[in-house]
């Protein structure tokens, strides 16, 4: 991303509260976008949620409304996010020099959680995308690895032994929208392809240096090199099935481990773990698939209410309303 974009884009944090993290992803990071009339997503990273609300409303809202109405609707913000939703309150339809504006806001302490364990698996499945991070006070950039490298085991056990490259990021990118109920009605069917194909050479860069963790490991090898058309061939045994699994986050493992069966052992840490027991590759990339798709429609339904009574009415209609013709447009 160039200075200058970089630069125009960070002014918008002017407005607003300190943040300790914050990131901005979607159709701006594409290459060739000059179109200012698109919407740029924000996703701010905060350590308190209440706070960070209280003085956003004081900031920026009526100048003469109390401290006890700007802190009762910044409560009432994140307690909406927090019970009903998946953590993370979406302030959409924000109009600021002359751009079109949604930033969502997220405790410092959930986004790490979901990063490393997908219990909701909502920013860490964003996070699996390219975006461009813009403040990073906590190396969540870091921190992302292990959701990178899980990305890509995950992506690996749903693929067939051959496949291309572009295979492969249409397959991670479409890891959190398994299940995603704005996929039924209210998303583009050609988004995964639309995103990965705008921003190849950014999930190239991305997913570059884990690819060659895989290759040392002899998980997978390239087979040829055309650009996107680059082909590659994976380890589809056991033992490469077991050694991907084993890479997933916890949660998923556990879940997996609820349906085949799980073998616990004392590490060499004396700590005891579970192993989840695999008979075959097909048997295991089915259960973990279904263990996203439920977790993914389950962190849509719960964000989309979350929405719904958080931002408004008006608001979530009018959101849902540009996401629904945009779905249908794509079907036509």
């Amino acid at each position: 991303m160039e200075t200058t974009q970089k630069d125009e884009l960070s002014s918008f944090l002017s407005v607003l509260p300190p943040v300790d993290f914050c990131c901005v992803y979607g159709s701006t990071l594409h290459p060739n976008n000059q179109d200012k009339s698109k919407m740029v997503d924000y996703i701010l990273g905060v350590s308190d949620p209440i706070k960070w609300h209280s003085a956003n409303l004081k900031m920026n809202s009526d100048h003469y409304a109390s401290w006890m109405v700007h802190l009762g609707g910044a409560r009432l913000i994140t307690n909406v996010a927090d019970k009903v939703g998946v953590g993370v309150h979406f302030n959409p339809f924000v109009n600021w020099n002359d751009r079109k504006l949604k930033y969502g806001v997220v405790r410092m302490h959930d986004l790490v959680q979901d990063i490393l364990d997908w219990k909701r698996f909502y920013l860490s499945g964003r996070l699996q995308k390219p975006v461009h991070m813009l403040v990073d006070n906590l190396d969540i950039e870091d921190v992302n690895s292990v959701n990178k490298r899980a990305a890509i085991s995950a992506a690996l056990l749903l693929l067939p032994s051959k496949f291309t490259e572009e295979d492969l990021y249409a397959k991670i990118c479409s890891l959190s929208y398994m299940g995603d109920l704005r996929m039924f009605f209210a998303e583009d069917t050609n988004k995964v392809n639309k995103i990965v194909k705008g921003q190849f050479d950014l999930f190239q860069s991305m997913y570059k240096p884990f690819l060659e963790e895989c290759e040392t490991k002899n998980l997978l090898r390239f087979s040829s090199a055309e650009a996107s058309h680059t082909k590659l061939v994976q380890d589809s045994s056991l033992s490469a099935t077991r050694s991907l699994v084993s890479s997933l986050p916890a949660s998923v493992r556990s879940q997996m481990g609820k349906s085949l069966g799980e073998k616990k052992f004392v590490s060499e840490t004396g700590r005891v773990m579970g192993e989840v027991c695999i008979s075959s590759r097909e048997e295991a990339a089915k259960c973990m698939e279904k263990v996203m798709r439920r977790r993914v429609m389950v962190s849509s339904g719960r964000q989309a209410v979350s929405g719904f009574l958080a931002a408004g009415a008006i608001n979530a209609t009018m959101y849902l309303s540009q996401k629904m013709r945009k779905a249908w447009n794509s079907r036509a």
